[in-house]
């Protein structure tokens, strides 16, 4: 086998299946690129129907007295603070990984974690395979947008780079070390994007920033990354 040839595992092998999964969430309709937009813009009207009342607030108070400044400035506290709330809770899907092969009670073992690891390895390209050895994390891109997956949840980063869906998602069954928790991911994302996400919890969507600031480093480089891929989209 020649080099080239040995280098082609850049491009990810074809999986083609609905999810069984799906058949758990028989109430929730397929997820397309036509339900996502409208996820964005319902969460867009949600955080201006939040932050515009206090912004008002902010900018009347004084005007009615120079004593209710600290009331104004309460006001924007808020028109601040609870935007990030929900943006710091969409962060939590991918919550800090541990070093790989770090010992922990929910892995069944360190050597069964770097197997585990090697096997995630070898499903992803040179770039992604770099990213997970800085971050732990795996990106992935997919037709809805750019998929940075951890074992318990993931970021989908939509074309353009400018905003985030946050999916809480993991795979079930027994006690898993973290790769192959991302491995489950990675496949079932790669065999079935749209049920996927259908499966799959959004627990916030909004600006790329507001979850950044609320990601530890190794994951703001994964994101970074995403977000790089998710540009040229």
């Amino acid at each position: 086998m020649s080099d080239s040839a040995a280098a082609q595992p850049e491009t990810p092998f074809p999986l083609e299946d609905a999810l069984p999964e799906l058949a758990a969430v028989a109430w929730r309709a397929r997820v397309d690129e036509a339900a996502l937009a409208r996820i964005d813009r319902r969460w867009t009207r949600w955080t201006v129907g939040q932050e515009v009342p206090f912004l008002l607030t902010a900018a009347g108070l004084p005007w009615l007295s120079p004593v209710l400044g600290i009331l104004s400035a309460a006001a924007l506290g808020f028109a601040w603070f609870i935007p990030h709330l929900y943006a710091n809770r969409g962060a939590g899907v991918v919550a800090p990984p541990r070093p790989w092969g770090a010992p922990a009670t929910d892995l069944p073992a360190t050597d069964a974690e770097r197997r585990a690891l090697g096997l995630l390895g070898d499903l992803v390209g040179h770039e992604a395979r770099a990213t997970m050895a800085r971050t732990g994390f795996v990106v992935e891109r997919g037709r809805f947008g750019v998929w940075l997956l951890g074992p318990a949840g993931s970021l989908l980063v939509r074309p353009g780079g400018r905003r985030v869906q946050c999916y809480c998602v993991h795979a079930t069954g027994e006690p898993l070390p973290r790769a192959d928790r991302i491995a489950h991911l990675l496949l079932a994302l790669r065999a079935d994007e749209a049920g996927f996400a259908t499966v799959a919890n959004l627990s916030f969507s909004g600006a790329r920033w507001r979850v950044r600031r609320c990601l530890d480093a190794p994951a703001r480089t994964a994101l970074d990354a995403a977000t790089a891929m998710a540009a040229q989209s």
